[in-house]
Protein backbone atom coordinates (compact mmCIF):
# COMPACT_ATOMS: atom_id res chain seq x y z
CA UNK A 1 0.00 0.00 0.00
CA UNK A 2 1.41 3.60 -0.80
CA UNK A 3 2.09 5.65 2.09
CA UNK A 4 -0.28 8.71 2.09
CA UNK A 5 1.47 11.80 2.36
CA UNK A 6 1.28 14.61 5.03
CA UNK A 7 -0.83 16.66 3.14
CA UNK A 8 -3.43 13.73 1.69
CA UNK A 9 -3.93 12.55 5.54
CA UNK A 10 -5.06 16.29 6.35
CA UNK A 11 -7.54 16.90 3.58
CA UNK A 12 -8.85 13.20 4.49
CA UNK A 13 -8.70 14.08 8.20
CA UNK A 14 -10.63 17.34 7.33
CA UNK A 15 -13.38 15.66 5.30
CA UNK A 16 -14.22 13.39 7.92
CA UNK A 17 -15.63 15.90 10.15
CA UNK A 18 -14.75 16.71 13.83
CA UNK A 19 -12.68 14.00 15.49
CA UNK A 20 -12.99 13.44 19.06
CA UNK A 21 -10.03 11.76 20.07
CA UNK A 22 -7.31 13.47 19.30
CA UNK A 23 -4.13 11.09 17.51
CA UNK A 24 -1.17 11.77 15.46
CA UNK A 25 -1.14 10.26 12.32
CA UNK A 26 2.19 10.60 10.65
CA UNK A 27 2.18 14.26 11.88
CA UNK A 28 -1.01 15.35 11.44
CA UNK A 29 -3.26 16.01 14.85
CA UNK A 30 -6.83 14.64 14.08
CA UNK A 31 -8.19 17.50 17.64
CA UNK A 32 -5.22 19.83 18.42
CA UNK A 33 -7.82 22.00 20.02
CA UNK A 34 -9.88 19.29 22.11
CA UNK A 35 -11.13 21.08 25.09
CA UNK A 36 -9.87 17.91 27.19
CA UNK A 37 -6.90 18.10 25.49
CA UNK A 38 -4.90 15.21 24.47
CA UNK A 39 -7.32 12.92 24.91
CA UNK A 40 -7.06 10.04 25.00
CA UNK A 41 -3.83 9.94 25.57
CA UNK A 42 -3.85 11.67 28.59
CA UNK A 43 -6.14 9.45 29.90
CA UNK A 44 -4.83 5.84 28.83
CA UNK A 45 -1.54 7.39 30.82
CA UNK A 46 -3.35 7.36 34.14
CA UNK A 47 -4.22 3.46 33.37
CA UNK A 48 -2.22 1.77 30.59
CA UNK A 49 -0.10 0.29 33.34
CA UNK A 50 -2.95 -1.98 34.18
CA UNK A 51 -2.98 -3.63 31.03
CA UNK A 52 -0.82 -5.95 30.03
CA UNK A 53 2.05 -4.63 28.12
CA UNK A 54 2.55 -7.74 25.47
CA UNK A 55 -0.71 -9.15 24.24
CA UNK A 56 1.15 -11.65 21.91
CA UNK A 57 -1.59 -15.01 21.30
CA UNK A 58 -4.43 -12.55 22.84
CA UNK A 59 -7.44 -10.65 21.19
CA UNK A 60 -9.23 -7.52 22.16
CA UNK A 61 -12.38 -6.09 21.66
CA UNK A 62 -13.06 -2.43 21.59
CA UNK A 63 -16.66 -1.74 22.25
CA UNK A 64 -17.45 1.85 21.22
CA UNK A 65 -14.25 2.55 19.36
CA UNK A 66 -14.85 5.72 18.42
CA UNK A 67 -11.74 6.56 16.18
CA UNK A 68 -9.86 3.91 16.90
CA UNK A 69 -7.38 4.87 19.36
CA UNK A 70 -7.66 1.94 22.32
CA UNK A 71 -8.28 -0.52 19.58
CA UNK A 72 -4.82 0.71 17.95
CA UNK A 73 -2.99 1.01 21.28
CA UNK A 74 -3.80 -2.90 21.42
CA UNK A 75 -2.66 -3.96 18.46
CA UNK A 76 0.18 -2.15 18.91
CA UNK A 77 0.89 -4.37 22.23
CA UNK A 78 0.87 -7.29 19.72
CA UNK A 79 -2.68 -8.22 20.39
CA UNK A 80 -3.46 -11.12 17.40
CA UNK A 81 -6.93 -10.22 16.54
CA UNK A 82 -8.67 -6.22 17.35
CA UNK A 83 -11.91 -5.80 16.88
CA UNK A 84 -13.69 -2.23 17.01
CA UNK A 85 -17.43 -1.87 17.62
CA UNK A 86 -18.84 1.54 16.98
CA UNK A 87 -23.08 2.35 15.50
CA UNK A 88 -21.43 5.81 14.07
CA UNK A 89 -20.48 5.63 10.43
CA UNK A 90 -18.55 8.58 10.38
CA UNK A 91 -16.44 7.36 13.50
CA UNK A 92 -15.74 4.16 12.20
CA UNK A 93 -14.43 5.83 9.09
CA UNK A 94 -12.66 7.78 11.24
CA UNK A 95 -10.99 4.50 12.46
CA UNK A 96 -10.43 2.88 9.74
CA UNK A 97 -8.49 5.82 8.55
CA UNK A 98 -6.26 5.91 11.32
CA UNK A 99 -5.83 2.27 11.19
CA UNK A 100 -4.25 2.65 7.64
CA UNK A 101 -2.32 5.26 8.26
CA UNK A 102 -0.44 3.54 11.40
CA UNK A 103 -0.16 0.77 9.52
CA UNK A 104 -2.90 -0.95 12.26
CA UNK A 105 -4.49 -4.25 11.27
CA UNK A 106 -7.65 -3.51 12.91
CA UNK A 107 -11.04 -5.02 12.04
CA UNK A 108 -14.26 -2.37 12.70
CA UNK A 109 -17.72 -3.30 12.54
CA UNK A 110 -20.75 -1.27 13.02
CA UNK A 111 -22.58 -2.99 15.83
CA UNK A 112 -23.67 -1.74 19.18
CA UNK A 113 -23.27 -3.42 22.70
CA UNK A 114 -26.59 -5.13 22.46
CA UNK A 115 -25.58 -6.46 19.40
CA UNK A 116 -22.31 -8.54 20.90
CA UNK A 117 -23.60 -11.59 21.26
CA UNK A 118 -23.98 -11.81 16.88
CA UNK A 119 -20.05 -12.14 16.87
CA UNK A 120 -20.60 -15.86 18.55
CA UNK A 121 -16.95 -15.15 19.64
CA UNK A 122 -15.08 -14.56 23.26
CA UNK A 123 -12.28 -12.10 24.12
CA UNK A 124 -9.61 -11.76 26.38
CA UNK A 125 -9.31 -8.36 27.04
CA UNK A 126 -13.11 -6.16 26.16
CA UNK A 127 -12.74 -2.49 25.95
CA UNK A 128 -15.62 -0.63 27.61
CA UNK A 129 -14.78 3.22 27.38
CA UNK A 130 -17.17 5.83 28.11
CA UNK A 131 -20.21 4.12 26.87
CA UNK A 132 -22.68 2.84 29.60
CA UNK A 133 -23.30 6.54 30.74
CA UNK A 134 -25.00 7.06 27.18
CA UNK A 135 -27.17 4.00 27.04
CA UNK A 136 -30.70 3.97 28.59
CA UNK A 137 -30.19 0.35 29.33
CA UNK A 138 -26.63 0.28 31.14
CA UNK A 139 -27.00 -3.01 33.20
CA UNK A 140 -28.22 -4.57 30.37
CA UNK A 141 -24.62 -3.93 28.66
CA UNK A 142 -22.83 -5.25 31.01
CA UNK A 143 -24.96 -8.58 31.49
CA UNK A 144 -24.57 -9.00 27.65
CA UNK A 145 -20.67 -8.15 27.36
CA UNK A 146 -20.52 -10.94 30.39
CA UNK A 147 -22.99 -13.39 28.80
CA UNK A 148 -21.43 -12.93 25.33
CA UNK A 149 -18.07 -11.67 24.76
CA UNK A 150 -15.91 -11.56 28.02
CA UNK A 151 -13.33 -14.20 28.39
CA UNK A 152 -10.81 -12.68 31.19
CA UNK A 153 -10.27 -9.09 31.18
CA UNK A 154 -12.91 -5.86 31.21
CA UNK A 155 -11.83 -2.42 30.97
CA UNK A 156 -14.82 -0.22 32.13
CA UNK A 157 -14.92 3.58 31.78
CA UNK A 158 -17.63 5.90 32.64
CA UNK A 159 -18.62 9.09 33.76
CA UNK A 160 -19.21 9.20 37.55
CA UNK A 161 -20.97 11.77 39.66
CA UNK A 162 -21.61 12.48 42.80
CA UNK A 163 -19.85 10.65 45.98
CA UNK A 164 -17.00 9.19 46.03
CA UNK A 165 -17.26 7.15 49.28
CA UNK A 166 -18.42 3.20 49.28
CA UNK A 167 -20.92 2.83 51.59
CA UNK A 168 -20.96 -1.22 53.31
CA UNK A 169 -24.33 -2.56 52.33
CA UNK A 170 -25.55 -5.32 54.28
CA UNK A 171 -26.93 -8.12 52.22
CA UNK A 172 -30.80 -7.50 53.06
CA UNK A 173 -32.70 -5.20 54.61
CA UNK A 174 -35.85 -4.76 56.28
CA UNK A 175 -38.84 -3.13 54.41
CA UNK A 176 -39.50 -0.43 55.75
CA UNK A 177 -35.57 0.37 56.55
CA UNK A 178 -34.86 3.39 54.31
CA UNK A 179 -31.94 5.37 56.01
CA UNK A 180 -29.31 3.45 54.16
CA UNK A 181 -30.84 4.83 50.91
CA UNK A 182 -29.77 8.76 51.97
CA UNK A 183 -26.28 7.19 52.81
CA UNK A 184 -23.27 9.57 50.27
CA UNK A 185 -21.58 6.32 49.55
CA UNK A 186 -25.02 4.18 49.13
CA UNK A 187 -25.10 2.77 45.17
CA UNK A 188 -26.90 5.43 42.90
CA UNK A 189 -27.63 5.90 39.51
CA UNK A 190 -28.40 9.62 38.75
CA UNK A 191 -31.02 9.45 35.63
CA UNK A 192 -30.62 12.42 33.54
CA UNK A 193 -33.78 13.00 31.78
CA UNK A 194 -33.05 15.93 28.97
CA UNK A 195 -29.37 16.84 28.88
CA UNK A 196 -26.32 16.98 30.25
CA UNK A 197 -22.81 18.79 29.09
CA UNK A 198 -25.07 19.59 25.96
CA UNK A 199 -25.64 15.91 25.21
CA UNK A 200 -28.78 14.37 24.98
CA UNK A 201 -27.28 10.96 24.70
CA UNK A 202 -25.72 11.17 28.60
CA UNK A 203 -28.51 9.18 30.32
CA UNK A 204 -27.19 8.03 33.44
CA UNK A 205 -24.06 9.25 36.15
CA UNK A 206 -23.56 6.56 38.86
CA UNK A 207 -21.86 7.36 41.87
CA UNK A 208 -18.59 5.52 41.90
CA UNK A 209 -20.12 2.74 44.20
CA UNK A 210 -22.71 2.01 41.88
CA UNK A 211 -20.16 1.25 39.40
CA UNK A 212 -18.64 -0.98 41.89
CA UNK A 213 -21.72 -2.52 42.37
CA UNK A 214 -23.42 -2.86 39.46
CA UNK A 215 -19.86 -4.32 37.93
CA UNK A 216 -19.66 -6.84 40.55
CA UNK A 217 -23.59 -7.20 40.15
CA UNK A 218 -22.87 -8.18 36.71
CA UNK A 219 -20.35 -10.88 37.19
CA UNK A 220 -16.97 -9.06 37.35
CA UNK A 221 -14.88 -8.71 39.83
CA UNK A 222 -12.33 -5.50 40.36
CA UNK A 223 -9.15 -6.07 40.25
CA UNK A 224 -7.79 -2.40 39.80
CA UNK A 225 -9.00 1.32 39.68
CA UNK A 226 -6.66 2.95 37.95
CA UNK A 227 -8.37 6.02 38.07
CA UNK A 228 -11.57 7.59 39.22
CA UNK A 229 -13.65 6.24 36.54
CA UNK A 230 -11.74 3.54 35.11
CA UNK A 231 -12.03 0.06 36.28
CA UNK A 232 -10.06 -3.04 35.44
CA UNK A 233 -11.71 -6.25 36.21
CA UNK A 234 -12.15 -9.78 35.53
CA UNK A 235 -14.67 -12.39 34.33
CA UNK A 236 -15.98 -13.64 37.64
CA UNK A 237 -19.01 -15.88 38.61
CA UNK A 238 -22.31 -13.75 38.76
CA UNK A 239 -23.84 -13.55 41.88
CA UNK A 240 -26.92 -14.07 41.14
CA UNK A 241 -28.26 -17.54 38.74
CA UNK A 242 -29.23 -14.59 36.07
CA UNK A 243 -29.23 -11.28 35.07
CA UNK A 244 -31.70 -9.22 32.62
CA UNK A 245 -30.20 -11.71 29.70
CA UNK A 246 -31.43 -15.55 29.76
CA UNK A 247 -28.66 -18.05 29.45
CA UNK A 248 -28.19 -19.33 26.22
CA UNK A 249 -29.29 -22.37 24.59
CA UNK A 250 -27.46 -25.46 23.38
CA UNK A 251 -25.70 -23.86 20.13
CA UNK A 252 -26.65 -20.55 20.45
CA UNK A 253 -22.95 -18.93 21.84
CA UNK A 254 -19.48 -20.59 21.25
CA UNK A 255 -17.55 -20.36 24.66
CA UNK A 256 -13.47 -20.87 24.11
Amino acid sequence: MTALSQRKIRERVEELGDWFHNMDLNGVPTAPNHFLHDYPRNKFSRFEHALPKDLTGKSVLDIGCNAGFYAIEMKRRGADRVLGLDTDERYLAQAKLAAEVLGAEVEFLNLSVFDVASLRERFDVVLFMGVLYHLRHPLLALDLIYESVARNLLVLQTMQRGSDETFGVAADYDFFQQDHFDEPGYPKLHFIEHEYAGDWTNWWAPNAACTQAMLRSAGFEILEQPEAETYVCRRGVRPKDAGAVYPARPGERRDD
